[in-house]
């Protein structure tokens, strides 16, 4: 209980504020940060199916594999793109009417 008040974990478990920071202001939406934050995580860690992917920064040396995710996003060295034809296709997509049997 007190690792959440004191904020007494080691380095490697938390995430640093100020890397969220940048890299929030390169997304702009947090939702797709969380997302790519965690994908990004598991490709460090090999959770994804496969051998431990390699960062794409060189100056790894104490950081959990979350703020190596963040300091790539932040460098712009993890790039992502946005789908706008299926969110236009959800946001025109009107619900059907059932048919009374």
């Amino acid at each position: 209980m007190l690792n959440v008040f004191w904020n007494l974990e080691p380095r490697g478990k938390r995430l640093n504020a100020d890397l969220t920071k940048k890299a929030l202001e390169k997304v702009g939406n947090p939702n797709v940060l969380v997302n790519l934050v965690s994908r990004s995580v598991r490709q460090l860690n090999g959770l994804s199916g496969g051998a431990p992917a390699r960062p794409l920064i060189s100056e790894t040396a104490g950081l959990g594999a979350a703020d190596i995710a963040l300091l790539e996003i932040a460098d712009g060295k993890l790039g992502w793109d946005y789908i706008a034809e299926e969110v236009e296709e959800q946001q025109d997509s009107k619900p059907r009417k059932r048919k009374a049997a």
